[in-house]
């Protein structure tokens, strides 16, 4: 009888440079560190898909006082030829813990860094942050590969955006 692989699905040498993953010893880095970011190829490329992230517990300090923020925060995208890879959009979002930027800036250079680091088809990322001083903050921003299809999809979802519109309903996950 032949002997099974592991896994039924992806080999090793499709998983690109993933390293994290499966690494029993995670070092949470102490300030912003987009280069812990790591991508797969997409062996889909040809089909337009969503996939959605959402995390429930991404802090970031104010710059001038210092204070914690607290949000959710949501990534949709649809890939091209690379996908993020879960456990180091984790450890990504866990720099930001130190780090001190407003929710506005937090949420823009999370969808820059993604944009870089996949260039995907359409990339959203949305931040429901925890009021202070009676204020709720739900920055949003988009980017897309600039295609008609997917630059009509930004301009349509930019200009029908509402606080919560593109999130989902977080009791679905508890």
């Amino acid at each position: 009888m032949a002997k099974k692989s592991k896994t039924e699905g992806r080999k090793d040498k499709e998983l690109g440079t993933v390293k994290l993953l499966g690494n029993t010893k995670t070092d949470y880095p102490e300030t912003y560190a987009p280069e812990v970011l790591e991508k797969f190829p997409n062996k889909n490329p040809d089909n337009d898909a969503w996939t959605s992230f959402i995390c429930t517990e991404f802090t970031s300090l104010c710059p001038k006082t210092g204070q914690p923020d607290f949000a959710k925060i949501f990534i949709n995208y649809i890939a091209d030829k690379e996908m993020v890879e879960s456990k180091s959009l984790k450890i990504y979002l866990f720099s930001f813990r130190n780090h001190g930027d407003f929710h506005e800036d937090c949420v823009q250079k999370i969808c820059k860094d993604l944009f870089k680091l996949m260039k995907p088809k359409y990339l959203e990322v949305m931040g429901d942050f925890t009021p202070r001083g009676g204020i709720a903050i739900f920055p949003y921003a988009s980017m897309s590969n600039g295609s008609k299809d997917f630059a009509a999809l930004k301009m349509n979802r930019m200009a029908n955006y509402a606080p919560g519109k593109y999130g989902m309903d977080l009791s679905r996950l508890y």
